[in-house]
């Protein structure tokens, strides 16, 4: 059956979602909130094997963007190395050779928008989603400009703070303050005792950091202040750049490990953000309506999975639209097929989020029980993360069978 979607959200979610749209042979148009492009987004993410499985599932390569990142190595602020591990090598075997990839966020959307644009998708800026009514068998959304749009479905990529969740689940929880704030940067003219892409966490007395050298010799890098009350955003706008900057080395003057010295390289650092998560949403979609990404089950950025999630929602949701008879049952399967997954994530996300908001009285036995856990799995070949990096989309296969709750 042939469908227009209108698709509210014009980042990761909602471009990837148009792409797989209109692969599944359905027509999508993007409103996106905002009056041009988040091409300015300075942060960065790593987008883990599953995440680029996804994207390869609907032909969204991103071989040219960042560079690879095959490996973590965790240390304690006392300098002791706790670990390594792959970041993903279950999921690269059996996806044929994918290696998890740092990106620049910016070069993630454009990237994503390029590959909409080719495929022929609309996109509507300054649309602003005020409302939504199911109506003669479609959708008619409403936005803040005053205009309104029609299709036969509505996908709501809107993210943390989604509109379209409260129109579909007015009671539903609403995102859920991790007590991390989250900044970092891009140093340059240092010199690490790092390979080039490796991943290196370390878990310090007082602050997490991490950093991962680019092959050019930069080196991007993000830390996690702990904050047991939630600044609001104009408490965070009002920290300077400079302020910033004392904070943070302050915060590792006890630890050893380059963490001060990359921060001193570092000419400009990112404004700080809150970090949140989105405990379950009971309700994911109506008749007409539903939920994806971020809005649906947004992970703290403590497993790196935020992206992956939404990209793996965008794929599966189209593949459900194109292989059901009607909207309906194509949302129910979607939800059949993700909601324990996604939940898990979740949780995953928030357990290891709450070992870098620790007391720095509690970082001793926490360093002590990740070296023996992570010896065990070295030892083993066990990684209990696994399941998350070896999921795999095949958009070729069919969805067949009655997978609704």
């Amino acid at each position: 059956m042939t469908y227009t979607a209108m698709v509210v959200g014009g980042g990761i979610s909602g471009t990837t979602c148009a792409i797989a749209l209109h692969r599944a042979g359905i027509e999508a148009v993007v409103y996106e909130a905002y009056d041009r492009t988040a091409d300015h987004a300075g942060v960065y993410l790593t987008l883990a094997v599953n995440a680029l499985d996804a994207l390869r599932a609907v032909d969204v390569d991103v071989r040219g963007l960042g560079f690879d990142t095959p490996s973590i190595t965790i240390t304690s602020g006392s300098g002791r190395t706790l670990g390594e591990l792959p970041y993903g090598t279950g999921a690269a075997e059996a996806g044929g050779g994918i290696t998890s990839r740092t990106v620049k966020r910016a070069d993630l959307y454009r990237r994503l928008r390029d590959e909409a644009l080719r495929h022929g998708v609309r996109f509507e800026h300054g649309k602003r989603l005020v409302q939504a009514q199911v109506s003669d068998g479609g959708v008619v959304a409403q936005f803040a400009d005053g205009t309104t749009a029609e299709g036969d479905l509505l996908i709501g990529a809107d993210g943390l703070r989604s509109r379209t969740r409260e129109i579909i689940a007015p009671d539903a929880p609403g995102a859920r303050y991790n007590g991390l704030l989250n900044t970092g940067g891009y140093a340059r003219g240092i010199s690490v005792d790092s390979e080039p892409g490796m991943m290196n966490a370390i878990f310090g007395r007082r602050c997490f950091f991490a950093f991962t050298p680019h092959p050019d010799g930069e080196v991007w890098w993000v830390a996690n202040p702990p904050s047991p009350a939630e600044p609001t955003q104009a408490e965070l706008a009002a920290i300077s750049p400079a302020e910033w900057r004392r904070r943070l080395v302050e915060l590792f003057r006890d630890d050893r490990g380059p963490a001060a010295d990359i921060i001193g390289a570092t000419e400009q650092i990112f404004a700080g953000w809150n970090t949140y998560d989105l405990p379950s949403v009971p309700v994911w979609h109506n008749d007409r309506m539903i939920i994806i990404g971020d809005a649906a089950h947004a992970t703290a950025p403590s497993i790196g999975q935020g992206a992956g999630m939404a990209i793996e929602d965008a794929v599966v949701l189209a593949k459900c639209l194109r292989d059901r008879h009607d909207v309906g049952s194509a949302f129910a399967t979607y939800e059949a097929l993700r909601r324990d997954r996604v939940d898990r994530v979740v949780e995953q996300g928030r357990r290891t989020g709450g070992w870098k908001a620790l007391h720095p009285l509690a970082a001793a036995p926490r360093d002590l029980i990740m070296r023996f856990g992570m010896k065990h799995m070295a030892r083993t070949g066990n990684d209990p993360s696994g399941w998350i990096y070896e999921h795999h989309i095949d958009w070729n296969e069919r969805i067949e069978g009655a997978l609704v709750r």
